[in-house]
């Protein structure tokens, strides 16, 4: 019976774990969709587009909402990932409520309140992959980073003039995450300089994560053999306890017998 309600327990975990899974990612799918958003209310597109980025950032908004009012009571107050991302959720939700209701054009404040919002959802990012930072996630990493950076082309292709072919709105995307600059193409429109400057913010997000993630790597090797080395000394030295003991066990019963031979 208690082993039949420990696998029941444990598959409930495992279930449970799974769910907060596919929660997780759905939830980073969904804050994506604040890119586009962000670019097609930039660009005014015609009708019917232009009610495709209100539309979205209405949708990360309720999303988010749902996901804070119906979902906290369930995490665990010392999840660390969703404690760091209360804040950035309110300020996600007020950021895309308010980009949702506005239609007109954008004044030097709203500019800024809408760079601070890219700012709050690079953050808000960054916690989303906190999941990956692991020697054993690395692959992840780079797939993760090589798309970003194959949506990033088609962006940059989409918002600047200059650029004539995917390949050259690649290359820029590159330039711009890898803060390289070498200065053969560049932004030239408020668009996509503002989009530059998330790439760049982006890039050292996930160059950071990426480069940490190989030295954890590193280092977890470093730790293994270490342990193993830790092992084997603490096993040779139970071994030599042990042989010592026997050797003491064995004098010691040498030495009753001799003691006992002169008294017979």
């Amino acid at each position: 019976m208690h082993d039949d309600s420990s696998h029941t327990a444990a598959a409930a975990q495992h279930r449970e774990r799974r769910n907060d899974a596919l929660l997780h990612w759905l939830m980073f799918g969904v804050l994506m969709l604040t890119v586009p958003a962000f670019y097609l209310q930039l660009e005014q597109a015609e009708p019917p587009w232009r009610l495709v980025g209100p539309a979205l950032y209405a949708l990360v908004a309720g999303a988010f909402a749902f996901d804070l009012m119906h979902h906290r009571s369930t995490r665990r107050s010392q999840d660390r990932d969703r404690m760091a991302s209360l804040w950035l959720d309110v300020a996600l939700i007020a950021g895309t409520l308010a980009s949702a209701l506005s239609w007109g054009g954008w004044s030097p404040f709203e500019w800024a309140l809408r760079s601070a919002l890219l700012v709050v959802v690079v953050l808000r990012m960054l916690v989303f992959l906190r999941r990956l930072f692991s020697p054993h996630n690395i692959v992840y990493l780079v797939a993760l980073g090589a798309g970003m950076l194959a949506m990033a082309g088609a962006g940059f292709y989409w918002l600047e003039p200059t650029v004539h072919s995917y390949a050259d709105g690649l290359w820029l995307a590159f330039e711009s995450g890898a803060t390289v600059g070498y200065g053969d193409i560049v932004p030239t429109t408020p668009a996509s300089r503002l989009f530059a400057a998330f790439m760049v913010m982006l890039g050292f997000a996930m160059l950071s994560l990426v480069t940490g993630a190989i030295a954890a790597a590193f280092v977890g090797e470093d730790e293994r053999k270490l342990r193993h080395e830790l092992h084997a000394d603490i096993k040779a030295l139970r071994l030599e306890v042990q042989a010592l003991r026997n050797a003491l066990g064995a004098g010691a019963a040498a030495a009753v017998q001799r003691h006992e031979s002169p008294s017979r």
